[in-house]
């Protein structure tokens, strides 16, 4: 019944009899291997393609993944949002242990990094769930193929294994899933030991003395807040003159200062206009973004992360006309369809947040298109976290996004100073923020500061989806002592007044 309500406010359609009785035969038929004719065909075992197999084949559809890496998972649990989260774990660890125990009366002496473990650890995790995917595809009976596919046709893919073999794989149905890859800079050359990616940085051997990291955005700072902690100095050199730009103004000046407080400092409005690996380390020489004095930084590391761009090279996408944007992003209409039938793309490859659970809501919606059910997905409701500590998490629109608007809005704010919860844990830095339309108290924004976050972020995600006013989650009983009280506290700060501050 919920979601019958959910798809009349939506304005969707309720599925028929019809849709039923075909969704029923799908579900009945026998699968069979990949190089006969499937129903659905998906290039790319990312948190997208993986996730529309999965979904897909639950579906009745006779499914095969093609994945180049010969893992499943991508870049996100590959070389990217798992590997990083095991490190950002295990620093904050470190960091805590040296610098937090004795408040809470824990006495350690001599604590010592053991880089080799803690890459271990990190590895472990991610060979473990790239395991756990496989079984998965096997419970679902999705077909695996482990190689480069291309297309030959808009129904056809050649793929060229790992094991140096070819084989074609026909599908009435192809989406491509490829994700995204780091964006480069010219002059600039990656040879993942002196100047890294965020690959290259999730394996350094040794803990680099100085680490520059070209980009502010949120793998640039996740990534330099895991070396920052275990005794890094880190540098962060980026272009504009902000950190993060699409976070809420006040919300990342609070940020920027805490991460300053832990000794990472900025050099914003600042360009690299060249790089000297001559020597053991690394010479960079930056000037104003606008020109002017250049100056040379010195580092034993510099990552660059200043972006990811679409991942489509190698797939033959001009052989059968589809169609991609300027920045290289394939279009697709509501339906995640291109303009080639039959052909199409979900995920970081097309128009929208370049986030893994974006990719898995595209996969699913666009599965259950072709499956003549309905598909959704808000991409102004997608989550967003920065996985530092604290961590920074929002979800809608930031305040200025709405000033641009011209809506008349309400804003109410909570400190972490004044939760119960924060206090007795002494981590106590940072607050909630609700931004919400003045008439109706309609929930546009909220965004948070605080140590788990990226958690406490999804209660706010529900409201925003429902339509909720910052009344309703206020008059919600939250369970006491909880950091979840702060989000309460704001929401009555928004449309009445808080009660413990």
């Amino acid at each position: 019944m919920a979601m019958a309500n959910l798809a009349r406010r939506k304005g969707y359609s309720l599925l028929s009899s019809e849709t039923l009785r075909y969704s029923f035969s799908l579900r009945s038929r026998a699968f069979a291997s990949g190089s006969d004719e499937n129903d659905v065909v998906i290039i790319g075992g990312g948190p997208g393609g993986y996730v529309a197999a999965i979904k897909a084949a639950q579906l009745g559809f006779k499914t095969t993944c093609i994945e180049k890496r010969g893992a499943l998972g991508g870049t996100c649990l590959n070389v990217g949002c798992i590997p990083s989260k095991a490190l950002l774990h295990s620093s904050h660890m470190y960091h805590e242990a040296k610098h937090s125990f004795a408040n809470h009366g824990v006495k350690v002496s001599n604590v010592e990094i053991d880089l080799a473990a803690m890459m271990g650890q990190k590895d472990k995790a991610v060979s473990n769930l790239t395991r756990g995917i496989e079984g998965l595809f096997k419970k679902n009976k999705v077909t695996y193929v482990k190689g480069y596919g291309k297309f030959v046709s808009p129904s056809e893919i050649s793929v060229d294994t790992i094991e140096g073999e070819n084989t074609v794989v026909k599908g009435k149905h192809i989406i491509i899933a490829t994700g995204s890859d780091v964006k480069s800079l010219p002059g600039v050359t990656i040879d993942e030991k002196k100047i890294v990616s965020s690959t290259g940085a999730l394996a350094l051997s040794e803990i680099p003395k100085k680490l520059v990291v070209i980009g502010a955005g949120y793998i640039g700072l996740e990534m330099g807040s895991v070396w920052g902690r275990i005794g890094s100095e880190v540098t962060v050199v980026e272009f504009a003159s902000e950190i993060v730009p699409t976070m809420d103004a006040e919300i990342r000046k609070q940020f920027q200062r805490s991460l300053e407080k832990q000794g990472m400092k900025f050099k914003l409005k600042t360009k690299v206009v060249g790089v000297d690996t001559s020597g053991d380390g690394v010479k960079l020489t930056v000037e104003p973004s606008a020109g002017g004095e250049q100056t040379i930084i010195e580092a034993d590391v510099v990552l660059v992360s200043a972006g990811r761009t679409p991942f489509t090279s190698g797939l033959n996408l001009d052989k059968i006309g589809v169609e991609t944007d300027k920045l290289g992003r394939i279009l697709v209409n509501e339906r995640f369809s291109t303009n080639v039938s039959g052909v199409y793309a979900i995920g970081d490859v097309i128009p929208g947040p370049m986030l893994a659970h974006k990719a898995e809501e595209d996969g699913v919606a666009c599965v259950e298109y072709l499956a003549g059910k309905v598909g959704h997905v808000d991409y102004d409701k997608v989550p967003g976290v920065v996985y530092t500590n604290p961590e920074v998490a929002s979800v809608g629109k930031t305040e200025e996004q709405v000033k641009e608007t011209g809506v008349e809005y309400r804003v109410g704010k909570f400190p972490f100073m004044a939760n119960s919860r924060a206090k007795a844990i002494d981590n106590a830095e940072g607050l909630v923020k609700i931004i919400a339309e003045k008439e109706t108290d309609k929930i546009l924004g909220v965004h948070i500061m605080a140590p788990n976050a990226g958690e406490l972020i999804h209660e706010a995600a529900i409201a925003l989806q429902y339509d909720a006013s910052s009344e309703d989650i206020a008059r919600v009983c939250h369970a006491h002592p909880t950091m979840s009280e702060a989000i309460k506290e704001a929401a009555m700060a928004t449309y009445d007044k808080p009660i413990h501050i």
